[in-house]
């Protein structure tokens, strides 16, 4: 239940629009943030669902590294767009650099996932709460706790290791944290 619940669509759906509302400081940016969980959360997970039910994959998780790639890059050119479409509508300066913080954890992720499965989920779950300290307040970092969650849940499920999933949120602190403290 743990890591259906904190799955990456719903994680960057409600860590976006608080993003976007911190952003701008005004409802405005809900729509800044919807734009954000859209292309980096909604539209990735609509593609794995499509090739699910095509039966590339048997579910959400494509526990096999080696299929993951044409996953990426899905996230890569959504995310891609999502930012020029916030740079061309002039979005607020945290947003977009939220969005691209999470497209370079992407290229973390796809240059890893080639050698070394690594876990996705922990990864956007530890980049969202960073994220959320950065825009709104340290005081989101007790969300980390969730980020914990998430890793243990994706252990006990044997979908990864504690190495994957620490290397994992690793890499979404150090994206979400080096983009938004530039």
């Amino acid at each position: 239940m743990v890591t259906d619940v904190l799955q990456p669509r719903n994680a960057l759906l409600a860590g976006m629009l608080g993003i976007g509302l911190a952003a701008a400081d005004h409802w405005t940016g809900l729509l800044w943030g919807f734009l954000g969980a859209l292309c980096a959360g909604l539209i990735p997970a609509g593609y794995i669902e499509w090739e699910r039910k095509r039966g590339t994959w048997g579910d959400r998780h494509v526990v096999d590294r080696t299929q993951r790639a044409p996953i990426f890059f899905v996230i890569l050119g959504s995310v891609g767009t999502g930012s020029l479409i916030m740079l061309v509508g002039d979005a607020p300066t945290p947003i977009l650099i939220a969005m691209l913080g999470l497209w370079a954890m992407t290229i973390g992720l796809l240059a890893v996932n080639t050698v070394w499965k690594i876990s996705v989920d922990a990864a956007v779950a530890s980049a969202v709460v960073v994220l959320l300290a950065v825009v709104h307040s340290p005081w989101w970092l007790f969300a980390y706790t969730l980020t914990i969650a998430m890793c243990w849940s994706r252990v006990a499920l044997s979908y990864h290791t504690v190495a994957q999933t620490v290397a994992g949120a690793s890499l979404g602190v150090a994206t979400s944290a080096g983009f938004l403290l530039t």
